[in-house]
Protein backbone atom coordinates (compact mmCIF):
# COMPACT_ATOMS: atom_id res chain seq x y z
CA UNK A 1 0.00 0.00 0.00
CA UNK A 2 1.19 3.53 -0.74
CA UNK A 3 1.48 6.15 1.98
CA UNK A 4 1.89 10.02 2.10
CA UNK A 5 3.07 12.20 4.58
CA UNK A 6 0.65 14.87 5.95
CA UNK A 7 1.37 17.74 8.47
CA UNK A 8 -1.89 17.40 10.42
CA UNK A 9 -3.01 20.75 11.42
CA UNK A 10 -4.43 19.82 15.02
CA UNK A 11 -1.33 17.61 15.97
CA UNK A 12 3.06 18.64 15.77
CA UNK A 13 3.25 14.58 15.09
CA UNK A 14 3.40 13.21 11.65
CA UNK A 15 0.69 10.92 10.50
CA UNK A 16 1.23 8.22 8.29
CA UNK A 17 -2.29 7.23 6.80
CA UNK A 18 -2.84 4.96 3.72
CA UNK A 19 -3.50 7.11 0.34
CA UNK A 20 -6.89 5.91 -0.22
CA UNK A 21 -7.98 6.37 2.94
CA UNK A 22 -6.55 10.50 2.49
CA UNK A 23 -8.35 10.36 -0.59
CA UNK A 24 -11.81 9.49 1.02
CA UNK A 25 -11.84 11.61 3.29
CA UNK A 26 -11.88 14.80 0.52
CA UNK A 27 -14.88 15.41 -1.73
CA UNK A 28 -13.55 14.82 -5.74
CA UNK A 29 -15.00 17.97 -6.64
CA UNK A 30 -12.71 19.86 -4.23
CA UNK A 31 -9.34 18.20 -5.18
CA UNK A 32 -9.98 19.31 -8.96
CA UNK A 33 -10.86 22.80 -8.08
CA UNK A 34 -7.55 23.09 -6.24
CA UNK A 35 -5.31 21.71 -9.28
CA UNK A 36 -7.24 23.96 -11.68
CA UNK A 37 -6.57 27.15 -9.14
CA UNK A 38 -2.74 26.37 -8.96
CA UNK A 39 -2.66 25.87 -12.80
CA UNK A 40 -4.33 29.19 -13.26
CA UNK A 41 -2.12 30.43 -10.76
CA UNK A 42 0.89 29.40 -12.62
CA UNK A 43 -0.25 30.77 -15.79
CA UNK A 44 -0.91 33.84 -14.12
CA UNK A 45 2.26 34.24 -12.95
CA UNK A 46 4.29 32.83 -16.27
CA UNK A 47 2.10 35.46 -18.19
CA UNK A 48 2.89 38.80 -15.47
CA UNK A 49 6.78 37.91 -16.07
CA UNK A 50 6.46 37.19 -19.55
CA UNK A 51 4.72 40.54 -19.76
CA UNK A 52 7.29 42.35 -18.08
CA UNK A 53 10.10 40.94 -19.62
CA UNK A 54 8.40 42.32 -22.90
CA UNK A 55 7.98 46.14 -21.57
CA UNK A 56 11.39 45.84 -20.15
CA UNK A 57 12.39 44.97 -23.40
CA UNK A 58 10.39 47.61 -25.42
CA UNK A 59 11.77 50.21 -22.88
CA UNK A 60 15.53 49.38 -23.84
CA UNK A 61 14.49 49.97 -27.14
CA UNK A 62 13.09 52.61 -26.93
CA UNK A 63 15.31 54.24 -24.94
CA UNK A 64 18.19 53.19 -27.55
CA UNK A 65 16.53 54.60 -30.48
CA UNK A 66 16.04 57.57 -28.66
CA UNK A 67 19.80 58.24 -27.19
CA UNK A 68 20.89 57.42 -30.93
CA UNK A 69 18.54 59.93 -32.50
CA UNK A 70 20.08 62.59 -29.91
CA UNK A 71 22.99 61.70 -30.29
CA UNK A 72 23.41 61.62 -33.99
CA UNK A 73 21.96 65.09 -33.53
CA UNK A 74 24.00 66.17 -31.52
CA UNK A 75 26.92 64.77 -33.64
CA UNK A 76 25.20 66.35 -37.19
CA UNK A 77 25.54 69.50 -35.41
CA UNK A 78 28.55 69.83 -34.42
CA UNK A 79 30.48 67.71 -36.99
CA UNK A 80 28.04 68.10 -40.18
CA UNK A 81 26.46 65.75 -42.37
CA UNK A 82 28.55 62.91 -43.19
CA UNK A 83 30.54 62.77 -46.18
CA UNK A 84 31.26 59.78 -49.20
CA UNK A 85 34.87 58.74 -48.83
CA UNK A 86 36.90 61.50 -50.78
CA UNK A 87 34.60 64.25 -50.46
CA UNK A 88 35.22 67.82 -48.41
CA UNK A 89 32.61 68.96 -46.59
CA UNK A 90 30.57 71.81 -48.78
CA UNK A 91 30.89 74.92 -47.32
CA UNK A 92 27.26 77.17 -47.01
CA UNK A 93 28.01 80.07 -49.32
CA UNK A 94 26.58 83.28 -48.13
CA UNK A 95 23.52 85.46 -49.03
CA UNK A 96 23.73 88.43 -51.36
CA UNK A 97 21.37 91.22 -50.82
CA UNK A 98 20.67 94.41 -52.38
CA UNK A 99 21.33 98.01 -51.03
CA UNK A 100 17.73 97.59 -49.03
CA UNK A 101 18.54 94.44 -47.28
CA UNK A 102 16.21 92.53 -51.25
CA UNK A 103 17.50 89.22 -51.34
CA UNK A 104 19.55 88.70 -54.78
CA UNK A 105 21.08 85.48 -54.22
CA UNK A 106 20.88 82.40 -51.93
CA UNK A 107 22.08 78.68 -51.44
CA UNK A 108 19.22 76.24 -50.79
CA UNK A 109 20.10 72.56 -49.58
CA UNK A 110 19.89 69.86 -52.35
CA UNK A 111 21.09 66.39 -52.34
CA UNK A 112 23.78 64.70 -55.16
CA UNK A 113 23.54 61.32 -56.21
CA UNK A 114 26.41 59.03 -56.29
CA UNK A 115 27.28 55.40 -56.63
CA UNK A 116 30.28 52.90 -55.35
CA UNK A 117 30.46 50.63 -58.79
CA UNK A 118 31.91 47.79 -56.76
CA UNK A 119 28.26 47.62 -55.18
CA UNK A 120 26.76 47.75 -58.52
CA UNK A 121 25.37 44.10 -59.33
CA UNK A 122 23.66 45.07 -62.23
CA UNK A 123 25.05 48.00 -63.97
CA UNK A 124 23.32 47.72 -67.14
CA UNK A 125 19.81 47.37 -64.97
CA UNK A 126 20.45 50.04 -62.82
CA UNK A 127 21.36 52.40 -65.59
CA UNK A 128 17.81 51.39 -66.91
CA UNK A 129 16.05 52.71 -63.60
CA UNK A 130 17.78 55.52 -64.48
CA UNK A 131 17.07 56.56 -67.29
CA UNK A 132 13.46 56.34 -66.47
CA UNK A 133 13.68 59.35 -63.76
CA UNK A 134 16.25 60.95 -66.04
CA UNK A 135 15.81 60.73 -69.64
CA UNK A 136 18.23 63.26 -70.52
CA UNK A 137 21.32 61.28 -69.05
CA UNK A 138 23.61 59.54 -71.63
CA UNK A 139 22.93 55.92 -71.73
CA UNK A 140 26.57 54.45 -72.78
CA UNK A 141 28.36 56.88 -70.37
CA UNK A 142 26.23 55.96 -67.14
CA UNK A 143 27.14 52.60 -67.74
CA UNK A 144 30.55 52.82 -68.26
CA UNK A 145 30.51 54.93 -65.11
CA UNK A 146 28.85 52.17 -63.16
CA UNK A 147 30.80 49.50 -64.45
CA UNK A 148 34.11 51.42 -63.59
CA UNK A 149 36.74 50.08 -61.25
CA UNK A 150 36.53 53.33 -59.24
CA UNK A 151 34.72 53.41 -55.50
CA UNK A 152 33.11 56.75 -55.73
CA UNK A 153 31.03 58.22 -59.38
CA UNK A 154 28.90 61.38 -59.31
CA UNK A 155 25.70 60.60 -61.26
CA UNK A 156 23.50 63.43 -60.86
CA UNK A 157 23.80 67.05 -58.85
CA UNK A 158 21.37 69.14 -57.35
CA UNK A 159 18.04 66.60 -56.91
CA UNK A 160 14.93 68.23 -55.62
CA UNK A 161 13.36 66.12 -52.07
CA UNK A 162 10.95 64.67 -54.87
CA UNK A 163 14.01 63.28 -56.92
CA UNK A 164 15.69 62.36 -54.35
CA UNK A 165 12.50 60.07 -53.22
CA UNK A 166 12.01 58.59 -56.51
CA UNK A 167 15.49 57.63 -56.56
CA UNK A 168 15.41 55.86 -53.54
CA UNK A 169 12.28 53.87 -54.68
CA UNK A 170 14.64 52.38 -57.07
CA UNK A 171 16.00 50.04 -54.35
CA UNK A 172 19.38 50.02 -56.06
CA UNK A 173 22.26 48.46 -53.98
CA UNK A 174 25.35 51.03 -54.44
CA UNK A 175 23.31 54.32 -54.93
CA UNK A 176 23.72 57.13 -51.78
CA UNK A 177 23.54 60.69 -51.37
CA UNK A 178 25.21 63.37 -50.52
CA UNK A 179 23.95 66.64 -48.72
CA UNK A 180 25.00 69.52 -51.34
CA UNK A 181 23.92 73.44 -51.58
CA UNK A 182 22.45 75.00 -55.18
CA UNK A 183 22.87 78.40 -55.95
CA UNK A 184 19.71 80.30 -56.75
CA UNK A 185 18.71 83.82 -58.06
CA UNK A 186 14.74 84.62 -57.56
CA UNK A 187 15.75 87.60 -59.98
CA UNK A 188 16.56 86.01 -62.71
CA UNK A 189 18.41 87.63 -65.43
CA UNK A 190 17.95 91.04 -64.04
CA UNK A 191 21.23 91.22 -62.39
CA UNK A 192 22.70 88.95 -64.15
CA UNK A 193 26.14 90.23 -65.19
CA UNK A 194 26.56 92.13 -62.05
CA UNK A 195 25.84 89.12 -59.59
CA UNK A 196 27.65 86.56 -62.18
CA UNK A 197 27.11 82.55 -61.40
CA UNK A 198 29.06 79.49 -59.45
CA UNK A 199 29.83 76.34 -61.22
CA UNK A 200 28.93 72.71 -59.63
CA UNK A 201 30.95 73.03 -56.88
CA UNK A 202 29.56 76.75 -55.43
CA UNK A 203 32.19 78.18 -56.75
CA UNK A 204 32.27 81.73 -58.08
CA UNK A 205 33.04 81.95 -61.63
CA UNK A 206 32.30 85.91 -62.63
CA UNK A 207 30.50 88.87 -61.52
CA UNK A 208 30.16 89.36 -57.74
CA UNK A 209 29.89 85.85 -56.95
CA UNK A 210 33.58 85.24 -58.84
CA UNK A 211 35.10 88.94 -57.25
CA UNK A 212 33.96 88.10 -53.58
CA UNK A 213 33.67 84.27 -53.45
CA UNK A 214 36.24 83.79 -50.20
CA UNK A 215 34.38 86.52 -48.67
CA UNK A 216 30.85 84.64 -49.49
CA UNK A 217 32.41 81.20 -48.21
CA UNK A 218 34.19 82.46 -45.00
CA UNK A 219 31.03 84.84 -43.41
CA UNK A 220 27.96 84.09 -42.14
CA UNK A 221 26.37 88.10 -42.82
CA UNK A 222 25.00 88.49 -45.89
CA UNK A 223 26.71 90.62 -48.49
CA UNK A 224 25.52 93.50 -49.21
CA UNK A 225 25.30 95.25 -52.87
CA UNK A 226 25.28 99.18 -53.84
CA UNK A 227 22.33 98.07 -56.00
CA UNK A 228 19.10 99.30 -55.75
CA UNK A 229 17.07 96.15 -57.46
CA UNK A 230 14.09 98.84 -58.14
CA UNK A 231 16.18 101.02 -60.14
CA UNK A 232 18.18 97.78 -61.59
CA UNK A 233 14.38 96.48 -63.03
CA UNK A 234 13.83 99.97 -64.36
CA UNK A 235 17.11 100.69 -66.18
CA UNK A 236 16.74 97.28 -67.94
CA UNK A 237 12.99 97.50 -69.06
CA UNK A 238 14.12 100.93 -70.85
CA UNK A 239 16.53 99.23 -72.19
CA UNK A 240 15.48 96.21 -73.73
CA UNK A 241 12.56 98.64 -75.16
CA UNK A 242 14.69 100.60 -76.65
CA UNK A 243 16.22 97.54 -78.39
CA UNK A 244 13.53 96.10 -79.71
CA UNK A 245 12.29 99.30 -81.18
CA UNK A 246 15.72 100.23 -82.99
CA UNK A 247 16.25 96.56 -83.56
CA UNK A 248 20.12 96.91 -81.96
CA UNK A 249 22.14 93.76 -81.47
CA UNK A 250 22.74 94.67 -77.60
CA UNK A 251 22.91 97.82 -74.69
CA UNK A 252 24.48 98.48 -71.86
CA UNK A 253 23.37 101.34 -68.97
CA UNK A 254 24.39 102.00 -65.52
CA UNK A 255 22.83 104.67 -62.88
CA UNK A 256 25.72 106.03 -60.71
CA UNK A 257 26.32 107.50 -57.79
CA UNK A 258 27.97 110.60 -58.04
CA UNK A 259 28.68 111.41 -54.95
CA UNK A 260 30.21 108.45 -53.41
CA UNK A 261 30.43 105.96 -56.53
CA UNK A 262 28.10 103.43 -55.23
CA UNK A 263 26.53 101.41 -58.61
CA UNK A 264 22.67 101.43 -58.34
CA UNK A 265 22.35 99.80 -61.68
CA UNK A 266 24.45 98.12 -64.33
CA UNK A 267 22.74 96.32 -66.91
CA UNK A 268 24.23 94.79 -70.27
CA UNK A 269 22.10 93.42 -72.50
CA UNK A 270 21.37 90.68 -73.93
CA UNK A 271 21.36 88.66 -70.90
CA UNK A 272 21.49 85.46 -68.98
CA UNK A 273 19.74 83.35 -66.32
CA UNK A 274 22.35 83.09 -63.64
CA UNK A 275 19.54 79.62 -62.13
CA UNK A 276 20.71 78.12 -66.03
CA UNK A 277 24.41 78.86 -66.27
CA UNK A 278 24.60 77.29 -69.78
CA UNK A 279 22.37 80.60 -70.88
CA UNK A 280 25.85 82.72 -70.56
CA UNK A 281 27.64 80.70 -73.03
CA UNK A 282 28.57 83.55 -76.24
CA UNK A 283 27.83 86.95 -76.14
CA UNK A 284 25.32 86.47 -73.41
CA UNK A 285 27.70 86.14 -70.52
CA UNK A 286 29.37 89.33 -71.93
CA UNK A 287 29.25 92.53 -69.65
CA UNK A 288 29.41 95.34 -71.81
CA UNK A 289 29.08 97.69 -68.75
CA UNK A 290 32.61 96.98 -67.62
CA UNK A 291 34.30 94.13 -69.71
CA UNK A 292 33.15 95.98 -73.04
CA UNK A 293 35.80 99.03 -74.42
CA UNK A 294 33.93 101.19 -76.90
CA UNK A 295 34.65 104.46 -78.44
CA UNK A 296 32.11 106.83 -76.85
CA UNK A 297 32.25 109.39 -79.36
CA UNK A 298 31.01 112.81 -78.42
CA UNK A 299 30.54 112.60 -74.58
CA UNK A 300 34.12 112.77 -74.72
CA UNK A 301 33.77 116.30 -75.46
CA UNK A 302 33.04 117.21 -71.78
CA UNK A 303 36.65 115.46 -70.74
CA UNK A 304 37.78 118.03 -73.43
CA UNK A 305 36.27 121.39 -72.30
CA UNK A 306 36.20 120.31 -68.63
CA UNK A 307 40.59 120.21 -68.94
CA UNK A 308 40.48 123.27 -71.24
CA UNK A 309 38.72 125.60 -68.38
CA UNK A 310 40.60 124.20 -65.52
CA UNK A 311 43.46 124.51 -67.29
CA UNK A 312 42.81 127.68 -68.50
CA UNK A 313 43.89 126.75 -72.05
CA UNK A 314 40.31 128.20 -72.80
CA UNK A 315 37.63 130.37 -71.67
CA UNK A 316 33.67 130.01 -72.24
CA UNK A 317 33.87 133.56 -73.49
CA UNK A 318 36.49 132.35 -76.53
CA UNK A 319 35.32 131.59 -79.86
CA UNK A 320 36.93 129.08 -82.32
CA UNK A 321 36.33 128.73 -86.41
CA UNK A 322 34.77 125.73 -87.32
CA UNK A 323 33.79 127.69 -90.49
CA UNK A 324 35.46 124.95 -92.58
CA UNK A 325 36.36 121.15 -92.09
CA UNK A 326 39.67 120.60 -90.78
CA UNK A 327 42.14 118.57 -93.15
CA UNK A 328 45.25 117.47 -91.81
CA UNK A 329 46.79 114.07 -93.97
CA UNK A 330 44.46 112.03 -95.62
CA UNK A 331 41.93 112.63 -92.70
CA UNK A 332 39.28 115.01 -92.43
CA UNK A 333 37.20 116.51 -89.02
CA UNK A 334 33.66 117.48 -89.84
CA UNK A 335 30.48 118.34 -87.99
CA UNK A 336 27.61 116.07 -88.34
CA UNK A 337 25.12 119.11 -88.09
CA UNK A 338 27.64 121.99 -89.72
CA UNK A 339 27.05 125.66 -88.38
CA UNK A 340 29.86 126.78 -91.39
CA UNK A 341 30.97 130.05 -88.62
CA UNK A 342 33.04 130.23 -85.47
CA UNK A 343 31.42 128.91 -82.16
CA UNK A 344 31.67 129.32 -78.36
CA UNK A 345 32.93 126.88 -75.98
CA UNK A 346 29.08 126.63 -75.13
CA UNK A 347 28.03 125.91 -78.72
CA UNK A 348 30.73 123.65 -79.59
CA UNK A 349 29.70 121.61 -76.65
CA UNK A 350 25.35 122.18 -77.62
CA UNK A 351 26.11 121.99 -81.17
CA UNK A 352 28.65 118.82 -80.86
CA UNK A 353 30.94 120.68 -83.01
CA UNK A 354 33.67 117.96 -83.56
CA UNK A 355 35.82 121.14 -85.46
CA UNK A 356 35.65 123.08 -82.22
CA UNK A 357 36.62 119.79 -79.83
CA UNK A 358 39.60 119.67 -81.90
CA UNK A 359 40.76 123.13 -81.68
CA UNK A 360 39.84 123.01 -78.05
CA UNK A 361 42.30 119.99 -77.56
CA UNK A 362 44.95 121.59 -79.74
CA UNK A 363 44.93 124.69 -77.16
CA UNK A 364 45.26 122.05 -74.49
CA UNK A 365 48.21 120.08 -76.04
CA UNK A 366 48.58 116.61 -76.43
CA UNK A 367 50.49 116.46 -72.68
CA UNK A 368 47.83 118.39 -70.89
CA UNK A 369 45.31 115.87 -72.28
CA UNK A 370 46.74 112.99 -71.66
CA UNK A 371 47.25 114.00 -68.20
CA UNK A 372 43.73 114.98 -67.77
CA UNK A 373 42.90 111.62 -69.46
CA UNK A 374 44.72 110.00 -66.97
CA UNK A 375 43.50 112.12 -64.09
CA UNK A 376 39.64 111.13 -65.14
CA UNK A 377 40.80 107.54 -64.96
CA UNK A 378 40.71 106.74 -69.09
CA UNK A 379 43.66 105.51 -69.39
CA UNK A 380 43.55 102.38 -67.31
CA UNK A 381 41.03 99.76 -66.29
CA UNK A 382 38.47 100.78 -63.50
CA UNK A 383 38.93 99.74 -60.00
CA UNK A 384 35.63 98.12 -59.46
CA UNK A 385 34.44 95.18 -57.68
CA UNK A 386 34.02 92.64 -60.69
CA UNK A 387 36.54 90.51 -62.81
CA UNK A 388 35.25 91.22 -65.75
CA UNK A 389 36.76 94.58 -66.30
CA UNK A 390 38.41 95.90 -69.93
CA UNK A 391 41.58 97.38 -70.56
CA UNK A 392 41.28 101.18 -72.49
CA UNK A 393 42.43 101.10 -75.96
CA UNK A 394 44.90 103.99 -76.68
CA UNK A 395 47.26 105.19 -79.57
CA UNK A 396 50.44 104.02 -79.10
CA UNK A 397 52.17 106.87 -80.63
CA UNK A 398 50.23 109.58 -79.32
CA UNK A 399 49.90 112.24 -82.35
CA UNK A 400 48.65 115.27 -83.32
CA UNK A 401 45.65 113.55 -85.41
CA UNK A 402 45.37 111.67 -81.97
CA UNK A 403 44.88 114.33 -79.82
CA UNK A 404 42.70 115.87 -82.19
CA UNK A 405 40.12 112.94 -82.60
CA UNK A 406 40.57 112.06 -78.96
CA UNK A 407 38.71 115.18 -78.39
CA UNK A 408 35.36 114.19 -79.66
CA UNK A 409 35.89 110.50 -78.64
CA UNK A 410 37.43 108.66 -81.66
CA UNK A 411 40.74 106.78 -82.03
CA UNK A 412 40.30 105.96 -77.59
CA UNK A 413 37.96 103.18 -76.48
CA UNK A 414 37.03 102.90 -72.86
CA UNK A 415 34.45 101.02 -70.93
CA UNK A 416 30.99 102.35 -70.13
CA UNK A 417 32.00 102.57 -66.39
CA UNK A 418 34.69 104.17 -66.80
CA UNK A 419 32.99 106.65 -68.46
CA UNK A 420 30.50 107.10 -66.14
CA UNK A 421 32.82 107.23 -63.10
CA UNK A 422 35.09 110.57 -65.27
CA UNK A 423 31.64 112.32 -65.75
CA UNK A 424 30.49 112.04 -62.51
CA UNK A 425 33.74 113.80 -61.49
CA UNK A 426 32.75 116.20 -64.10
CA UNK A 427 29.53 117.42 -62.27
CA UNK A 428 30.54 116.20 -58.66
CA UNK A 429 32.52 119.29 -58.01
CA UNK A 430 35.47 117.58 -59.17
CA UNK A 431 36.61 114.38 -57.22
CA UNK A 432 36.97 111.37 -58.93
CA UNK A 433 35.72 108.28 -56.68
CA UNK A 434 36.28 104.64 -57.26
CA UNK A 435 33.30 102.62 -58.72
CA UNK A 436 31.92 100.20 -56.05
CA UNK A 437 29.37 97.12 -56.10
CA UNK A 438 29.57 96.97 -52.33
CA UNK A 439 27.20 99.38 -50.59
CA UNK A 440 29.05 102.30 -48.05
CA UNK A 441 29.45 101.08 -44.47
CA UNK A 442 28.13 104.08 -42.27
CA UNK A 443 30.82 105.73 -40.88
CA UNK A 444 33.19 104.12 -43.49
CA UNK A 445 35.37 107.21 -44.85
CA UNK A 446 35.52 108.33 -48.41
CA UNK A 447 38.62 108.21 -50.49
CA UNK A 448 38.26 110.37 -53.77
CA UNK A 449 41.23 112.05 -55.82
CA UNK A 450 40.38 116.13 -56.86
CA UNK A 451 40.89 115.68 -60.65
CA UNK A 452 38.92 119.06 -61.59
CA UNK A 453 38.53 122.55 -59.50
CA UNK A 454 35.04 123.13 -58.28
CA UNK A 455 34.47 126.44 -60.21
CA UNK A 456 35.51 124.43 -63.14
CA UNK A 457 33.01 121.60 -62.48
CA UNK A 458 30.20 124.22 -62.05
CA UNK A 459 30.64 125.96 -65.54
CA UNK A 460 30.51 122.22 -66.70
CA UNK A 461 27.41 121.72 -65.05
CA UNK A 462 25.85 124.35 -66.68
CA UNK A 463 26.70 123.63 -70.21
CA UNK A 464 25.32 119.77 -69.76
CA UNK A 465 22.41 121.63 -68.87
CA UNK A 466 22.16 123.40 -72.30
CA UNK A 467 22.92 120.86 -73.99
CA UNK A 468 19.45 119.19 -72.79
CA UNK A 469 17.50 122.66 -73.25
CA UNK A 470 18.68 123.55 -76.36
CA UNK A 471 20.50 121.07 -77.75
CA UNK A 472 21.51 117.83 -79.00
CA UNK A 473 20.05 116.30 -76.00
CA UNK A 474 16.70 117.91 -75.76
CA UNK A 475 14.66 114.38 -75.64
CA UNK A 476 16.30 113.66 -72.43
CA UNK A 477 14.56 116.91 -71.02
CA UNK A 478 12.28 115.82 -67.99
CA UNK A 479 10.61 119.17 -66.39
CA UNK A 480 11.45 119.34 -62.37
CA UNK A 481 14.23 117.07 -62.41
CA UNK A 482 16.76 119.57 -64.23
CA UNK A 483 18.88 116.77 -66.27
CA UNK A 484 22.58 117.90 -67.88
CA UNK A 485 23.99 115.64 -70.45
CA UNK A 486 26.10 114.77 -73.15
CA UNK A 487 24.91 113.08 -76.64
CA UNK A 488 27.42 110.71 -78.08
CA UNK A 489 27.49 108.82 -81.44
CA UNK A 490 30.55 106.86 -83.15
CA UNK A 491 31.23 104.59 -85.91
CA UNK A 492 32.10 101.36 -85.29
CA UNK A 493 35.24 99.95 -86.58
CA UNK A 494 34.57 97.95 -90.04
CA UNK A 495 36.00 94.28 -90.11
CA UNK A 496 38.72 95.17 -93.10
CA UNK A 497 39.77 98.15 -91.22
CA UNK A 498 38.30 101.73 -91.08
CA UNK A 499 35.14 102.86 -90.25
CA UNK A 500 31.47 101.26 -91.18
CA UNK A 501 29.03 104.04 -91.28
CA UNK A 502 26.21 101.53 -90.91
CA UNK A 503 27.54 100.67 -87.84
CA UNK A 504 27.18 103.02 -84.53
CA UNK A 505 27.31 102.95 -80.99
CA UNK A 506 24.47 105.58 -79.44
CA UNK A 507 24.50 107.23 -76.20
CA UNK A 508 23.56 109.28 -73.86
CA UNK A 509 25.23 110.62 -70.53
CA UNK A 510 23.56 112.81 -68.25
CA UNK A 511 23.59 114.06 -64.56
CA UNK A 512 20.67 115.41 -62.50
CA UNK A 513 19.28 116.93 -60.68
CA UNK A 514 22.24 119.87 -61.94
CA UNK A 515 21.92 122.24 -59.30
CA UNK A 516 23.45 119.25 -57.03
CA UNK A 517 24.09 116.87 -58.76
CA UNK A 518 23.21 113.06 -56.99
CA UNK A 519 22.91 110.75 -60.10
CA UNK A 520 24.89 109.91 -63.51
CA UNK A 521 22.84 107.78 -66.35
CA UNK A 522 24.33 106.16 -69.09
CA UNK A 523 22.07 104.52 -71.85
CA UNK A 524 24.13 102.78 -74.67
CA UNK A 525 22.37 101.18 -77.65
CA UNK A 526 24.80 98.68 -80.39
CA UNK A 527 24.12 99.36 -83.96
CA UNK A 528 20.61 100.75 -84.03
CA UNK A 529 18.50 101.20 -86.82
CA UNK A 530 16.25 104.49 -87.99
CA UNK A 531 12.54 104.21 -87.10
CA UNK A 532 10.19 106.35 -88.70
CA UNK A 533 9.47 107.97 -85.59
CA UNK A 534 13.24 109.51 -85.20
CA UNK A 535 13.11 110.41 -89.18
CA UNK A 536 15.30 107.55 -89.98
CA UNK A 537 18.02 108.90 -87.61
CA UNK A 538 19.79 106.25 -84.72
CA UNK A 539 22.23 109.03 -83.07
CA UNK A 540 22.26 109.11 -79.08
CA UNK A 541 19.78 112.19 -79.21
CA UNK A 542 17.57 110.18 -80.88
CA UNK A 543 17.49 106.53 -79.65
CA UNK A 544 19.67 106.95 -75.79
CA UNK A 545 18.37 109.92 -74.61
CA UNK A 546 14.55 109.33 -74.20
CA UNK A 547 15.85 106.07 -72.86
CA UNK A 548 17.61 108.28 -69.96
CA UNK A 549 14.16 110.80 -69.58
CA UNK A 550 12.24 107.30 -68.81
CA UNK A 551 14.58 106.18 -66.46
CA UNK A 552 14.80 109.35 -64.70
CA UNK A 553 10.97 109.73 -63.99
CA UNK A 554 10.60 106.59 -62.76
CA UNK A 555 13.62 106.38 -60.98
CA UNK A 556 13.44 109.66 -59.40
CA UNK A 557 10.05 109.12 -57.24
CA UNK A 558 11.21 105.62 -55.83
CA UNK A 559 14.82 107.37 -54.17
CA UNK A 560 12.77 110.32 -53.11
CA UNK A 561 13.43 112.93 -55.28
CA UNK A 562 11.15 115.93 -55.69
CA UNK A 563 10.69 117.95 -58.96
CA UNK A 564 12.20 120.89 -58.83
CA UNK A 565 9.61 124.05 -58.70
CA UNK A 566 12.24 126.85 -59.46
CA UNK A 567 12.78 128.93 -62.91
CA UNK A 568 15.98 128.23 -64.41
CA UNK A 569 18.14 131.26 -66.04
CA UNK A 570 20.25 129.86 -68.87
CA UNK A 571 21.16 131.92 -71.99
CA UNK A 572 19.65 131.01 -75.31
CA UNK A 573 20.68 130.89 -78.66
CA UNK A 574 20.93 134.92 -79.65
CA UNK A 575 22.01 135.22 -75.94
CA UNK A 576 26.19 136.78 -75.46
CA UNK A 577 27.30 132.94 -75.21
CA UNK A 578 25.57 132.52 -78.66
CA UNK A 579 26.44 135.19 -80.86
CA UNK A 580 28.31 134.72 -83.26
CA UNK A 581 31.72 136.46 -83.09
CA UNK A 582 34.90 137.27 -85.07
CA UNK A 583 38.02 135.86 -83.37
CA UNK A 584 41.50 135.34 -84.19
CA UNK A 585 42.03 132.28 -86.02
CA UNK A 586 44.19 129.39 -84.63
Amino acid sequence: MKFERLRHPFSPADVIAPAEDLASEFPTHIKFEGIRRQALDTSRNRLLVTGALFTLAFIVVAFRLVELAVVEQISEESQGPRLAVGLEMPKVRSDIVDRNGILLATSLPTASLYANPHQILDPKEATQKLLRLFPDINKKRMEEKLSSNKSFVWLKRNLTPKRQFLVNTLGVLGFDFQGTERRVYPHGSLLSHALGVTNIDGRGLSGIEGYFDKILLETDEPLKLSVDIRVQSVLREELVRAMLEFKAIGAAGLVLDATNGEVLAMISLPDFNPNKPITAGEISGFNRATKGVYEMGSTFKLFTVAMALDSGAAQLKDRFDATEPIKISRFKISDYHAKNRWLSVPEIIVYSSNIGAAKIALEVGTLGQKKYLKRFGMLTPARIDLPEIGTPLTPAHWRRINTMTISYGHGISVSPIQLVSGIAAVVNGGILYRPRMIKIAEGEKLVGSRVLFKDTSKKMRGLMRLVVKHGTGRNADVPGYLIGGKTGTSEKRGHRGGYDRNRRMASFVAAFPMDRPKYVVLAMLDEPKGTQRTHGYATGGWVAAPVVANVVKRMAPLLGLIPSQRVEKLPKPGDDLFIEVKAKKN
